[in-house]
């Protein structure tokens, strides 16, 4: 979903605010049963955008024993980009003028583009500054070979140094199937037409500016910020109990957590968790996920959290394992603190929404998101709570989440930041901001088919 999401808005954008003819390449099936559901309700709101369905060979998983799923799912995807090639031949995407790949993609799908003689463009779904640690990986690697492939602290010029505790999990094991495709695509960036990502200078300023600059790295092709991407005017089948559950409280009032699609919390921090919630004092919405791929959650909240806890808050707090409309919470008045893993979906909802964010990074790129939010002013990050991985990835107390969250609600200065990045984020996307004009800049080259040979 972190991949999905920002591309069916980017599709949106395409199409409803810039005028362009969209054809979406969806892998089949999906992971999850989330990802089936937002494809779904996106073609269903934009019958414009046309469906391609790219069906994936097939794939010896059993050569990946252990592996996450979802990174074995790019790994067959990666395997089948021959594929791509008589798909969109075909029908009305022939007259294709550009494909925009998934940076997970990047490195097999621009010969793709090539024999296709096709612009290519690799959009960026994560941060600005994690964007520039991938862009700047290869320099850092070639530069110390003679360590092998040991990562420690890397300082990204023009941006800022992302500490050897921050580096994704996956990075620091060479044979790792993430680490392969991370390094395979930094190195292909050279070869795109242009690089997108889904950021705006009010949020990351050095490294949206390095990045245009070419600061960064060597050889890279234009870079197009065109964030935050607005959610897509999907209607709602279904808001469940939480709508109306939101209507009922006072402004500002609600502590909104989530910890996103990709990863579940241990059932003993669950705990912690809960009891920090119910002890901090104030009202609350709680996603649950008891498993990290929906179709193999078959946990009832009773046996995740207890039928005691869920009597002493009914009424005060709301917990449920249902798929939220996230952007749809994050926009509601009493929604006052969103506690996040800071995937970067969420983290910009929460800066296009102007609520404060206590930043909990679990994993990934997360801990460089939550370097964004500090340096923002927009929330607070409990850099010392756990981190898989970590030999002291230990339980964060109740106690410590109860603290965090009443300090976090009284803290009228990032109130005020958070709604002042809010104010750009709406500045930016406007037309005749400069996220929007560096969009329509994109859709321009793509209409006179202009092309970037060797990074020139």
């Amino acid at each position: 979903m972190g991949h999905l999401v920002p591309f069916t808005r980017l599709a949106a954008a395409l199409c409803s605010g810039h005028g362009c003819d969209v054809s979406l390449v969806a892998a089949v099936p999906t992971v999850s049963s989330a990802e089936a559901r937002h494809l779904a309700a996106h073609f269903a709101a934009f019958p414009a955008v046309r469906r391609l369905e790219l069906d994936l060979a097939s794939l010896d998983v059993s050569e990946f024993a252990g592996a996450d799923p979802f990174y074995v799912r790019y790994e067959a995807i990666r395997r089948s980009a021959p594929l791509l090639a008589p798909l969109l031949a075909g029908g009305a995407s022939s007259a294709a003028s550009a494909l925009v790949a998934d940076i997970a993609l990047a490195s097999v799908v621009i010969p793709v583009a090539r024999e296709l003689r096709l612009p290519c463009y690799v959009f960026f779904t994560a941060s600005a500054t994690m964007f520039s640690f991938l862009a700047y990986l290869p320099t850092y690697l070639d530069a110390n070979a003679g360590g092998g492939h040991a990562i420690g602290d890397v300082d990204v010029p023009g941006v800022c140094r992302v500490p050897m505790s921050s580096v994704p999990q996956a990075l620091h094991d060479p044979d790792d199937i993430f680490t392969r495709q991370f390094i395979a695509n930094a190195r292909s960036l050279a070869d795109a037409d242009g690089l997108v990502v889904n950021a705006f200078d009010a949020l990351e300023p050095e490294a949206v500016a390095a990045l245009r600059q070419g600061t960064v790295a060597a050889g890279l092709p234009p870079v197009f910020a065109v964030g935050p991407l607005s959610p897509a005017p999907i209607p709602a089948k279904d808001s469940g109990s939480y709508l109306p559950w939101l209507d009922a409280q006072p402004a500002r009032s609600v502590v909104y957590v989530s910890f996103g699609s990709r990863k579940a919390l241990p059932r003993d921090q669950l705990s912690e968790l809960a009891a920090g919630l119910e002890a901090s004092g104030h009202r609350f919405l709680w996603v649950v996920k008891g498993a990290v791929v929906d179709r193999d959650d078959a946990s009832e909240l009773t046996d995740l959290l207890g039928e005691a806890f869920l009597q002493r808050i009914h009424g005060r707090g709301l917990v449920t394992m249902a798929w939220v409309r996230q952007e749809e919470v994050l926009n509601h008045p009493s929604v006052g603190l969103f506690i996040s893993h800071c995937g970067w979906n969420s983290v910009t909802e929460a800066a296009a929404s102007g609520v404060p964010v206590v930043a909990w990074p679990r994993f990934a790129d997360q801990r460089v998101n939550a370097g964004v939010v500090a340096r923002a002013g927009i929330g607070a990050w409990a850099d010392t709570w756990s981190w898989e991985g970590e030999e002291d990835d230990g339980v964060v107390s109740a106690e410590d989440i109860a603290g965090k969250v009443r300090s976090a609600m009284a803290d009228e200065g990032v109130r005020k930041a958070a709604a002042s990045v809010r104010e750009a984020a709406a500045r930016a996307v406007a037309a005749g901001g400069r996220s929007y004009r560096s969009l329509a800049e994109l859709v321009r080259r793509c209409r006179d088919g202009l092309v970037i040979t060797n990074g020139t």
